[in-house]
């Protein structure tokens, strides 16, 4: 007598090799600090060829799909700093890596005023009217905006960055502060000027949230410097991402201004790096981020 195979579990059958390879194909792993051994959180992860990249959670792990495109590649670990590291990956399933990651050698002194008055000088947006539209982001994400030294005053040490948290999404979820110099290509945001974990979260949204930066010593560019916004997650949550996925909001969300005519805001997306927004408005006023700045002035 010939029994059937009820065809739900058919299905199951034939589906089962599929999830056990699913299952055996994937990355997983944690990044630490080469002297101290410590978990290095919010590290951002690349696969060059497969398009694929993650971010480390609070406690350095991080876990993304294996390779399927092609069979061997490097997974690239980048973070606030340390030294970009890059390990060679073959397909098959590679899980607790540990990836220790060298601290950055970086010398960057405060200002020392000798003689002289000190006055408080505010740089970015002046607006307290948002701009229609959000600006929203994904893990290990980042909006970086410049806060200009149009009057070309003389500067000191940054006192406080600030961010116009939309009262939409999850205002109260955590972001890190990035400050950048604009050294990069075309004037992109590049060498870090806060070397430091950062890590703040709003009490609500639809405000202005300041976060007091004088503790760090961090000496303001004469041309002014950029502010930015990174996305990351909290707990024991994981992000993955493929670079050529559409764009999902997650977390946080800030508001952006029209009061500028020149674009000042870059985005960078794990995987593709900086990008200048160049969006305007009816009366070509240019879409920015809404960030500001208050640093030392000398006079």
């Amino acid at each position: 007598m010939i029994k059937r195979i009820p065809f739900l579990a058919l299905a199951i059958l034939l589906l089962f090799p599929a999830l056990i390879q699913a299952q055996e194909n994937r990355i997983t792993g944690r990044i630490v600090d080469a002297k101290t051994k410590d978990p290095v959180p919010f590290a951002s992860i690349a696969l060059r060829e497969e398009g694929t990249g993650a971010l480390t959670n609070e406690y350095g792990y991080f876990q993304l799909a294996g390779l399927e495109k092609t069979s061997q590649d490097s997974l690239i670990v980048m973070t606030l700093g340390y030294e970009r590291s890059a390990i060679f990956i073959k397909r098959g399933s590679t899980e607790d890596l540990i990836v220790e990651l060298k601290k950055r050698v970086i010398e960057l002194g405060g200002f020392v005023v000798k003689g002289g008055k000190v006055k408080n000088l505010e740089l970015g947006s002046n607006s307290n009217s948002p701009g229609e539209g959000m600006i929203q982001g994904l893990p290990g994400s980042q909006y970086a905006f410049f806060v200009k030294n149009e009057k070309q005053k003389k500067l000191g040490n940054v006192r406080t960055v600030s961010f116009y948290i939309g009262e939409n999404g999850f205002p109260r979820e955590p972001f890190r502060v990035r400050i950048y110099k604009a050294d990069g290509n075309y004037n992109a945001p590049n060498t870090d000027l806060l070397t430091e974990n950062v890590v703040v979260s709003a009490a609500r949204g639809g405000d202005w949230y300041t976060i007091d930066l004088s503790t760090y010593n961090i000496a303001a560019p004469e041309e002014g410097f950029f502010v930015a916004m990174e996305w990351i997650v909290g707990g024991d949550k994981f992000y993955t991402t493929n670079f050529m996925d559409n764009y999902t909001p997650y977390g946080q969300i800030m508001r952006p201004t029209f009061e500028f005519k020149e674009s000042r805001t870059w985005s960078y997306t794990i995987g593709k790096g900086w990008n200048l927004l160049t969006l305007a408005n009816s009366q070509g006023r240019r879409y920015n981020a809404m960030i500001k700045a208050e640093v030392d002035m000398i006079k």
